[in-house]
């Protein structure tokens, strides 16, 4: 009796598309390392949403008011690996970059790209404003690109009728895990069906490994699920509460396309919009069509629902990738692409790098504040707030990195004025999750038996008051003395935090400990809660 065993030859253009991969990868691995050690020997320091996220990584849970479980993970878990420094709880969000463009190389690969269009994806990957600066501290929308394109890949590898269990599978823990980190996931996968249900490509929806993915992908985010409807849907109010406050900046058709433009590199339009056009026509890339109308579908509805212009992000890197594979098209007949070299368009691959670099203090903090004013002003580069909070002379995703060491000072100063017995029983109180968190983070550099911050802001209204006393706080608010003597008998003003280039309303901060609250004012947590 004899057996034979069936050896199946490695496919070698993936085997060297992984190590091109790796290699991009890496390079955008080194960039948000190195930018991240000289922006903080600059002087820039945490980001306000850093405090943030790590103070949920102290609290872990299957859901948070204003964002899912999964960036308290990667806090918790950047801390643990790389310790709190700055550049610790921003490693993981680095490597969710690297991986980024790791995998629009592969897609590239995927839809049938050679060494020359996968180079020309991965570079304009890498230098993406949009990208550099999400990936450059720690965030959730750092890691959506990753959910995003790994998706499209699946679908990409089942409509090619690779192993549909297997990319089925990957795709359904993927989106899962996705929706996990932020609910624009949804959203995504909504246009991705709708997408593949009006091109042929349809079928691969209708088959017993389609239906496992998505049963994957319900069981991964059923318990995110289970606790919004256990905590009476707190995003839902959050997300109403911000329509209805005018939280976010509203863009007019003409202003959200223009963002997606100078978000994504305005160069980079030759790749993404190209790659748009290139697989609605299915010419250079056959059965694409679906990715395109993804796009397209998941375009109109961010435009109809008035979301942040960024909430697009994730989808680009296939966008980059169909683009890039429509270059080597078109230009099939050069030596540098019959010959698959990295550097097969040279003008526009150094365009894109050298606009690039003169790009880079608008996402990345790489000019001490006062020159980032001069050079601003002299290019004539202008910033997008995606929300309407005054700013002051630096944007909110520059402003947000100052201010909090003079704050929490002032904490330390109240807090080391109190006896023994009343640093016990102390309510420290911050106006918006910012103050809080960076007096649960800073302060106990300084103050190790420091008492945890409350604050009635999203998640940390739902950790409530520690059990504190509310006839001795210490306060960071806007509220003017005369206000607080309506709830307090003694009010001492500590000291007010100013820094030029933080957020102004953050300037506007007082430092207050107060005693002996007033019995017509009685202290009802219920009343603090502030969801947006």
């Amino acid at each position: 009796m004899t057996s034979s065993t069936i050896v199946r030859p490695l496919d070698t253009t993936l085997q060297r598309a992984l190590h091109l991969a790796v290699i991009f990868g890496l390079i955008k691995l080194l960039l948000h390392f190195a930018l991240t050690l000289y922006t903080q020997h600059i002087g820039y320091s945490y980001f306000r949403d850093e405090f943030y996220y790590i103070a949920c990584g102290h609290h872990l849970a299957w859901g948070y008011v204003d964002h899912g479980p999964i960036v308290a993970v990667q806090a918790r878990l950047g801390e643990l690996l790389f310790g709190d420094s700055l550049f610790g709880i921003r490693i993981l969000s680095a490597l969710a970059g690297a991986i980024m463009v790791a995998l629009g190389g592969l897609v590239t690969w995927a839809l049938g790209g050679r060494r020359s269009a996968q180079a020309l994806a991965m570079i304009g990957l890498i230098v993406v404003p949009q990208y550099i600066g999400v990936d450059g501290f720690l965030s959730m929308n750092s890691f959506e690109p990753v959910f995003w394109t790994t998706c499209i890949l699946a679908t990409i590898m089942i409509v090619r009728g690779s192993s549909p269990a297997k990319w089925w599978t990957i795709l359904g823990i993927s989106a899962g895990v996705g929706l996990l980190n932020k609910p624009s996931m949804a959203f995504f996968l909504f246009a991705l069906g709708l997408g593949l249900l009006v091109t042929p490509q349809r079928k691969i929806l209708f088959t017993r490994w389609a239906a496992l993915g998505i049963a994957l992908l319900i069981v991964i985010a059923l318990p995110n699920l289970l606790w919004q409807i256990h905590n009476h849907w707190p995003t839902l109010e959050f997300l109403r509460n911000g329509r209805e406050g005018g939280k976010n900046a509203i863009l007019n058709p003409l202003q959200f396309f223009l963002a997606q433009w100078t978000n994504m590199h305005p160069l980079a339009a030759l790749l993404w919009i190209t790659g748009i056009v290139a697989t609605l026509r299915a010419k250079s890339i056959a059965n694409a069509r679906w990715l395109g109308a993804t796009y397209l579908l998941f375009y109109v509805l961010m435009n109809a629902m008035h979301a942040k212009d960024y909430y697009l992000a994730g989808i680009y890197p296939a966008l980059f990738a169909a683009g890039a594979i429509a270059w080597e098209h078109r230009f099939a007949t050069r030596r540098l692409v019959q010959q698959g070299r990295i550097l097969a368009f040279p003008i526009f691959q150094l365009s894109l790098i050298l606009t690039g670099i003169l790009l880079l203090p608008m996402s990345s903090p790489v000019l001490r504040p006062a020159d980032w004013v001069r050079y601003t002003s002299a290019l004539h580069l202008h910033t997008q707030n995606s929300e309407t909070a005054s700013t002051g002379p630096l944007p909110q995703f520059y402003a947000d990195r100052f201010g909090w060491d003079e704050q929490v000072a002032l904490v330390i100063q109240a807090y080391r004025s109190l006896t023994p017995d009343e640093q016990k029983r102390v309510c420290i109180f911050g106006e918006d999750y910012g103050e809080a968190g960076a007096i649960d983070f800073l302060g106990p550099r300084q103050q190790p038996n420091l008492h945890p911050a409350m604050s009635g802001q999203n998640s940390y209204y739902t950790w409530g008051t520690h059990n504190c006393d509310p006839n001795i706080a210490i306060a960071v608010i806007p509220d003017t003395p005369e206000e607080l003597a309506m709830k307090y008998t003694d009010i001492r003003i500590i000291g007010k935090s100013t820094n030029p280039y933080a957020m102004p309303f953050e300037n506007r901060r007082t430092v207050y400990l107060m005693r002996g609250r007033r019995p017509s004012a009685p202290f009802h947590w219920e009343d603090e809660r502030f969801y947006y």
